[in-house]
């Protein structure tokens, strides 16, 4: 026998440019190498991360008692974190009955169950693009077939849904939409197009996934509401949600809501998929939640982030502010900004030369399946310091000079 023969479904099970980028950044620095300055992964900083706080919190959590932290737990979730989270939503209008919630770890658990629930091979998944890299890897793990839908300043274009369902003769299966601050661009769903989108959902009958990370990190103030909330909580909308962008990624603790008939079904699967979330990370979570830490710890993140991106933003402006055909988003929340170059630019190709001075960013056709947005660019701010940013942004300039020199476009 030659060689191994993999299920047909694993032709679809891909590897993400964005975790690539988390293994070779080790092996850029050191010794006689720049550091590199990443704009890549969506993750926080260290000035995003409670570790003090969480030290206190492992004490208070092993000082009670212990079994519930570091055995199984329910598959549904912690009864103390379903309680402390249901809660925390009422104090934001959002009343979620128990039986419409389960724990997941992370939103990629929650994103993998809804296609594994709803998603069989062939079936249509109109997405957004540019889209969440990994989400649209899960889909295209369940063999979905994609439905690319364009993205601009108000968010997915709804109208340009509907003409491609309506010239194709046929509907999405699931509407997969990243709505508030969205990744990659950093721009929202307009409240309009929210109730549109819900009502072309409802009368095709098809199933909204809405990816919602990123929507307690508004630096704005007032924020849109939720897909699901806006819905009525209806049965043909599932959210999903995590922790890891406002609290910390590490632990992999999310949610989902949904109707009660689907969430029965996404336990059902998780119990053949991971048996239960991991119950000490569930601990610590209820406890920050418990101890009331959550509020004045998001009014923290809101002032680093929204400080970051204005750097990142004026330094965008003042290096790229003159190049003909530049261009780039204004987010109100979220990690990311859309940097759009000048056509002839293939930032896949542009990486390697940026990588060689020292910044880190992922390419815009990571973000498709049909290798579009070539010339586009998603830079997360989250991480690095302002200081950080503005010397990464001038390590772009300098990468895309050595380029402009070669096509033409500027001199060196």
């Amino acid at each position: 026998m030659s060689g191994i023969v993999f299920a047909e479904r694993a032709a679809g099970i891909t590897g993400l440019f964005i975790d690539q980028i988390m293994s070779i950044l080790p092996q850029r620095g050191g010794k006689g190498r720049k550091d590199v300055i990443s704009f890549g992964a969506g993750s926080p900083g260290p000035d995003g991360l409670p570790g003090e706080e969480f030290r206190e919190i492992v004490t208070t959590v092993l000082a009670e008692d212990q079994t519930p932290a570091l055995n199984y737990g329910p598959t549904e979730g912690d009864e103390e974190l379903r309680e402390c989270l249901l809660a925390e939503l009422r104090s934001r209008d959002v009343v979620v009955p128990p039986d419409q919630l389960v724990i997941t770890a992370g939103a990629m658990q929650g994103l993998d169950l809804v296609c594994k629930l709803f998603v069989n091979p062939g079936d249509l998944v109109a997405v957004e693009s540019p889209a969440f890299t990994n989400a649209l890897a899960t889909v295209a793990s369940y063999q979905g077939s994609f439905l690319p839908v364009s993205v601009d300043e108000d968010g997915m274009v709804i109208d340009e849904l509907a003409e491609k369902c309506r010239l194709r003769g046929s509907t999405p299966r699931v509407i997969y939409v990243n709505p508030t601050f969205q990744n990659p661009t950093g721009v929202s769903l307009a409240l309009e197009r929210r109730r549109q989108l819900l009502s072309l959902a409802e009368s095709c009958g098809a199933i909204v996934l809405e990816d919602d990370p990123y929507g307690w990190l508004g630096y704005q103030g007032q924020s849109l509401p939720s897909l699901y909330t806006l819905s009525g909580c209806a049965e043909w909308v599932v959210g999903v949600h995590t922790f890891s962008k406002f609290i910390c990624p590490g632990i992999r603790v999310g949610w989902c809501v949904g109707s009660p008939e689907v969430i029965r079904r996404m336990v059902d699967a998780k119990q053949g998929m991971d048996t239960c979330t991991n119950m000490l990370g569930q601990r610590l979570i209820a406890v920050f939640l418990r101890e009331g830490r959550l509020e004045s710890h998001l009014k923290h993140l809101r002032a680093v982030y929204r400080e970051k991106r204005d750097a990142m933003c004026d330094a965008l402006d003042d290096a790229f502010g003159t190049v003909g055909g530049a261009s780039r988003t204004a987010p109100e929340g979220g990690f990311f900004v859309w940097l759009t170059l000048p056509e002839w630019v293939d930032t896949e190709s542009m990486s390697t030369l940026a990588l060689e001075r020292g910044v880190a960013y992922v390419p815009g056709c990571a973000f498709t399946m049909d290798d579009r947005l070539r010339n586009q660019l998603r830079l997360s701010f989250s991480h690095p310091t302002p200081a950080q940013i503005r010397e990464g942004v001038a390590r772009l300039r300098e990468t895309y000079g050595v380029l402009a020199a070669v096509h033409g476009d500027e001199p060196t």
